[in-house]
């Protein structure tokens, strides 16, 4: 897992020197399988419930699993990518949103954000503590200020699959759920919205976005449980 989640990491560094006005949201999906095989690995979205590309590209008011293709970015937009991949049957996941060129204060508010929220959960994934103490973190941090917390849609167990019990909501009160313990591995992914939290797929079938068409963004990493706390297995 070590492995996987490194060249998942990379991968994500690559891609973010490729993202800028011009470039397609296929030209990224495309690298991102070539830079897989060249490192022994196997796209782990492709083909996963007939899903039919090696990265999802979410841009905008898009959270989740939008599908690359002609799109072409331009200046101001954001871009999720939601990446994973295999090494010898274990599972590397994780997720960026970059910002298209220059974009406005409010959106790298988001953007910072929800990062931050992020460290906020894996700052939790401790043995002892409990799953909820994960979401509670990130809900109470993100909504301070002033943003949503998407529930639809939760962070996961990873293993020799990519999605493993137990789940791992973005949102809820501390001291409920799984303990957390020594060698859990997590996949931590608040999904964080200007707006309301309602959303909704689209006529594709998979991708997600907001009711209100307000932006959203994404981010994700892979978290090892040590006894000496938590290791970051997808951050470079």
């Amino acid at each position: 897992m070590r492995v996987s989640g490194k060249v998942v990491g990379q991968a994500l560094v690559e891609l973010q020197k490729r993202i800028k006005p011009g470039v397609t949201t296929l030209e990224l999906d495309k690298f991102a399988n070539e830079f897989f095989k060249k490192n022994d690995c196997e796209p782990a979205f492709l083909g996963y419930h007939g899903y039919p590309s090696t990265i999802c590209t979410s841009v905008n008011a898009e959270v989740v699993h939008g599908m690359p293709g002609k799109r072409v970015l331009n200046e101001g937009d954001i871009v999720g990518v939601d990446i994973g991949a295999f090494y010898k049957g274990y599972c590397g996941d994780s997720a960026r949103t970059f910002a298209v060129g220059k974009v406005s204060a409010e959106v790298k508010k988001l953007l910072e954000v929800t990062f931050e929220s992020l460290n906020k959960g894996i700052d939790k994934c401790r043995p002892g503590n409990r799953i909820s103490d994960i979401g509670h973190a990130i809900q109470e941090y993100v909504e301070g200020f002033g943003y949503s917390v998407v529930k639809d849609y939760v962070g996961h167990g990873i293993g020799q699959a990519m999605h493993e019990e137990p789940q791992v909501p973005n949102y809820g009160k501390t001291g409920q759920g799984p303990r957390i313990i020594e060698g859990m591995c997590l996949a931590l992914e608040p999904m964080v919205n200007i707006g309301a939290d309602e959303v909704k797929v689209l006529e594709d079938g998979w991708t997600v976005v907001t009711k209100d068409g307000k932006f959203s963004a994404h981010f994700e990493d892979t978290i090892a449980i040590l006894s000496s706390g938590p290791e970051n297995l997808t951050r470079i």
